[in-house]
C-alpha cells in the first residue's frame, strides 16, 4: 500500500519559516516526480513545487523565491523549505507522487496533508 505521510506543519509567525517533510513508503519513488500542493480555505488547490526524478524542480507563482524543494530517494523523502512566509501561504499542504515524472498529469498519489498557519 503506497502511503504518503506529510509532517513539519504547524503555526509561524509572518516572515518566518518552516520546513515540511514527507516520507514515501509502498513503492519505489526515484523513478517519481514528488511535489507539493496546498490548498487555502476556500481557494481552488494549487501546484506549490515538483522536483522530478533527475532532480529538476518547478515552482508555482507564489513560491518562486521562498520555497525550495528537495528529496532524499535514500529515504523516500521529499523536503519542502519555506521561507519569508505570509499569511497568504496558510494552507493544507500535501505531499504527492507522479508516476514516471509525469507531473503535468494528475498525481496518482497524495498525502493526507499538513495544515501551516501564518499568522502573528
Amino acid at each position: 500500500q503506497v502511503q504518503l505521510v506529510e509532517s513539519g506543519g504547524g503555526l509561524v509567525q509572518p516572515g518566518g519559516s518552516l520546513k515540511l517533510s514527507c516520507v514515501a513508503s509502498g513503492r519505489i519513488f526515484s523513478n517519481d516526480a514528488m511535489g507539493w500542493y496546498r490548498q487555502a480555505p476556500g481557494k481552488q488547490r494549487e501546484l506549490v513545487a515538483v522536483i522530478t526524478s533527475g532532480g529538476t524542480t518547478r515552482y508555482g507563482g507564489s513560491a518562486k523565491g521562498r520555497f525550495t524543494i528537495s528529496r532524499d530517494d535514500a529515504e523516500n523523502t521529499v523536503y519542502l523549505q519555506m521561507n519569508s512566509l505570509t499569511p497568504e501561504d496558510t494552507a493544507v499542504y500535501s505531499c504527492n507522487s507522479w508516476e514516471g515524472d509525469k507531473w503535468y498529469y494528475s498525481p496518482q498519489y497524495w498525502g493526507q496533508g499538513t495544515l501551516v498557519t501564518v499568522s502573528s
